[in-house]
C-alpha cells in the first residue's frame, strides 16, 4: 500500500528475455489451506499453463494460470441462511459445490479517470499488482437466491481472513467476485425460456454483488 505506481515491477513481471518465473511456495501452501477449508481434494500433481491475451494491464501478454490440473478440486461447503440485514437467520443452509480452486497471477490495475475522480480521455496503467499470487475459486451452479451468493461471499472472506491468506479489504481489491447469472422465465403459454449466462466481472463489494444479481 502507498507505493508509487509502477515501482514494484521486475524482469519476471515484465517477461524480459531470460527472466523465468519461480513457484511461490507460500502461495501454494496458503491455497492448499483454503482448499481444505472448502472441503476440496488436494492434487498430488498439478501444473501451470499460459493463458495468452492482450490487455494493457498484463505486461507480459500472457497470464500464468492453471487449467486442467488445478491445485484444489471437488469441494463442498454449507452456507448459512442470512436475512436482508446480512445476519444469520433460521432455515436450512445451502450446500454449494466447489469445482476448483486454482492459483494464477494477478494482472495490473487500469484507471479510466484520474485520482480524485477527474475526467481524462485516456487510461492510466499501474503494473504494481501484476504477478501477485491470486487464488480463483469456481463454484458449481448451485445458487438460486441472492442471499445464498452473499452468504457464501461473506463466509469465504471470513475463512480466508481466519487462515491469514488475505486481509480481505474489499476496497483495495483483495477479493473480487464474478457471478455468472441467468434467468429461467416461464412465458404465458407455459414455455420455459433460459436466458444466456452473463458474467459480471470484478465486483469488489457485497452490495454490488447483490445489486448485480437482483438487476
Amino acid at each position: 500500500d502507498g507505493a508509487e505506481p509502477n515501482t514494484l515491477i521486475d524482469p519476471v513481471v515484465l517477461a524480459l528475455p531470460g527472466a523465468l518465473p519461480v513457484m511461490n511456495r507460500a502461495a501454494v501452501e496458503m491455497a492448499m489451506m483454503v482448499g481444505m477449508a472448502l472441503g476440496c481434494s488436494i492434487a498430488s500433481r498439478t501444473k501451470w499453463d499460459r493463458k495468452s491475451y492482450f490487455y494493457p494491464d498484463l505486461p507480459k501478454g500472457y497470464q500464468i494460470s492453471q487449467y486442467d490440473l488445478p491445485l484444489c478440486f471437488d469441494g463442498i461447503v454449507s452456507v448459512p441462511r442470512i436475512d436482508e440485514k446480512g445476519m444469520i437467520a433460521e432455515g436450512e443452509p445451502r450446500q454449494i459445490g466447489i469445482i476448483r480452486a486454482h492459483l494464477e497471477e494477478d494482472a495490473g490495475k487500469l484507471l479510466h479517470e484520474a485520482p480524485g475522480g477527474h475526467a481524462i480521455d485516456y487510461s492510466i496503467v499501474d503494473w504494481n499488482r501484476a504477478g501477485t499470487p491470486l487464488l480463483e475459486i469456481v463454484t458449481q451452479p448451485d445458487f438460486d437466491e441472492v442471499w445464498q451468493v452473499v452468504s457464501f461471499a461473506k463466509m469465504l472472506r471470513n475463512i480466508c481472513r481466519f487462515l491469514g491468506v488475505t486481509e480481505g479489504v474489499m476496497q483495495k481489491g483483495h477479493m473480487r467476485f464474478e457471478p455468472n447469472i441467468n434467468c429461467h422465465i416461464t412465458l404465458a403459454d407455459g414455455t420455459l425460456v433460459k436466458t444466456p449466462i452473463v458474467e459480471i466481472k470484478n465486483l469488489n463489494s457485497f452490495k454490488s454483488v447483490k445489486g448485480a444479481i437482483e438487476f
